[in-house]
């Protein structure tokens, strides 16, 4: 025990002084970011930033959890390019110290590709390059490249067979790509002085930060439709559809990728459904602990203004040209039984309600409300009653009208209330299913592992979307391009080596507190604990 607790605080002393080393070392973060980053195609969803600093790269060298976001084959190709060319002693002062801005962009049909942008040193010739190039047994050859007016060169590395792009943006700030294409977008790209694509940190909270991956949720889209075989996946569609844009730092843990932060949304766009949880205060968040075990995926909702919540929700359907069609359904209802539809359900509405997709692709929706035996005349009134406990609605988007766009998928679905929970499913086999599930505690919040992730969790939030990447992974054969699947489930470097991930909004000042949090997956000790056996 004694060994154990020894060799816990040599870890821990390491880890700080690798850290304050780090922090030490970094005196130019954050200095050109807004003039480098409105260099970059606003096409890119996601942007990472690090400091490329010798420290940096001593934090993470036995660490994968970075490369994991980038995946193994892109990021042997950077280190490469990192090592062999920006390493050779004529180039190792060109981006040192300066911040590394490694951004993905969608190009053609199934592709995405990854784009470097840096500020070089302000002593920096770019003629090294010339000179470089007649050098012999370097590992790569440089030729001179012209993309427009701009002056860069092609590197083939011998190792990888590959080439390797970079010009010069302007003034100090470089582009590079192992994609001649997307070099081409950037050096085409004329971004907007005014119009700042991504949200950022101010200079001196930036110096402070290990990295930081910037979000522009409008260009999600576009990703996912690179990497999905149907657009319309439904795969977090509403975090897809947010305008707004996110700055979150990363937060230094052995085993696991956090980030927080905060997302603003852009008020010169159209709203979207999130839109409506900026009014609530965040609430504790309970309903994860009866999720099926089998969870692929889910999106939960949490309220502290349930009339708040109702008012703002007709708001966005009234812009979104959906006004007549709810007045017609809740007329409908009135006539035909007496009800005022929603009305009479918000008060009975509880705090938090969630859309769950299983490895089996079974949706399940669970509303909390105040008082399951009160709400069941109620839904006897607008259902046909199948058994006892079962039913389904008469009438077509009655979930979409009272909970907004996240139920879109119940269209008359089934029903059943379980305690205090109003459970829905799309058919009648489904509710059979997550009837056994809650009677006999077959729930998420029972193995080890749920419960390593869920400490990592903020305890609070207004919407969170998690996934489980050992349950969606049937899911993402089906709905994945075969080479994203392919790269996803056998290279060493991919998600597929996460216990899960999590995506947390707070309501805070009419935006977003964020958290995002992916746990890699615990060793395996099952050999090591057989091996301990034997030697006893």
């Amino acid at each position: 025990m004694k060994r154990i607790i020894v060799t816990a605080l040599i870890l821990i002393a390491a880890t700080a002084y690798i850290t304050v080393k780090y922090f030490r070392n970094l005196d130019t973060s954050g200095t050109h970011a807004g003039n480098i980053t409105r260099t970059i195609p606003d096409n890119a969803a996601l942007v990472l930033e690090f400091a490329n600093e010798k420290s940096f790269y001593d934090i993470f060298a036995d660490n994968k959890l970075i490369g994991s976001l980038i995946g193994e084959e892109k990021l042997s190709d950077l280190d490469t390019a990192r090592k062999v060319l920006f390493g050779n002693a004529m180039l190792d002062q060109l981006f040192n110290g300066s911040n590394v801005f490694v951004s993905a962009h969608p190009l053609h049909a199934d592709d995405v590709e990854l784009l470097l942008t840096s500020s070089a040193s302000k002593d920096f010739d770019i003629t090294q390059f010339d000179r470089l190039a007649k050098l012999q047994k370097t590992g790569f050859v440089i030729t001179p490249l012209k993309i427009a007016d701009r002056k860069g060169y092609t590197v083939y590395f011998n190792s990888l067979k590959k080439r390797f792009y970079i010009i010069n943006r302007e003034e100090n700030i470089y582009s590079a790509s192992f994609s001649k294409e997307l070099l081409d977008q950037s050096v085409a790209f004329r971004g907007d002085k005014e119009k700042q694509p991504f949200l950022l940190l101010p200079d001196k909270q930036n110096s402070n930060s290990l990295a930081n991956l910037y979000i522009n949720y409008e260009q999600l889209n576009p990703l996912f439709d690179q990497l999905f075989k149907n657009k319309n996946s439904d795969l977090f569609k509403s975090f897809r559809l947010l305008p707004a844009l996110a700055t979150l730092n990363l937060n230094y843990k052995t085993d696991a990728l956090m980030f927080n932060g905060y997302t603003n949304l852009l008020t010169n766009k159209p709203t979207s459904y999130l839109n409506i949880f900026v009014s609530q205060q965040p609430i504790v968040n309970d309903l994860k602990e009866i999720f099926p075990s089998t969870t692929a995926y889910a999106m939960t909702m949490a309220v502290s203004d349930a009339k708040k919540f109702k008012s703002g929700l007709a708001d966005f359907h009234d812009k979104a040209g959906l006004k007549s069609e709810r007045e017609q359904l809740f007329s409908k209802v009135k006539a035909e039984t007496g009800l005022f539809l929603d009305s009479e359900f918000n008060s009975l509405l509880g705090q938090e309600f969630a859309v769950i997709t299983t490895r089996f692709q079974e949706k399940f929706a669970i509303i909390a409300v105040k008082d399951g035996s009160k709400l069941r005349p109620f839904m006897t009134n607008i259902s046909g009653m199948i058994t006892d406990d079962v039913g389904q609605f008469n009438y077509a988007k009655i979930p979409f009208f009272l909970l907004g766009d996240a139920f879109n998928s119940f269209w008359r679905p089934y029903f059943r209330i379980i305690d205090n929970y109003l459970v829905l499913a799309n058919s009648a086999k489904e509710l059979e299913s997550y009837n056994d599930i809650y009677f006999n505690r077959k729930f998420l919040n029972k193995t080890e592992q749920y419960l390593r992730f869920d400490n990592l969790l903020a305890e609070r939030s207004n919407v969170s979307f998690f996934v489980n990447f050992k349950n969606i992974q049937p899911i993402l054969k089906e709905q994945l391009k075969d080479k994203f699947y392919q790269a996803y489930k056998n290279e060493r470097l991919s998600w597929s080596g996460f216990y899960g991930a999590s995506y947390q909004f707070a309501a805070a000042d009419k935006n977003f507190y964020t958290n995002f949090c992916m746990l890699q997956n615990a060793p395996d000790t099952s050999n090591v604990t057989k091996l301990i056996k034997i030697d006893n």
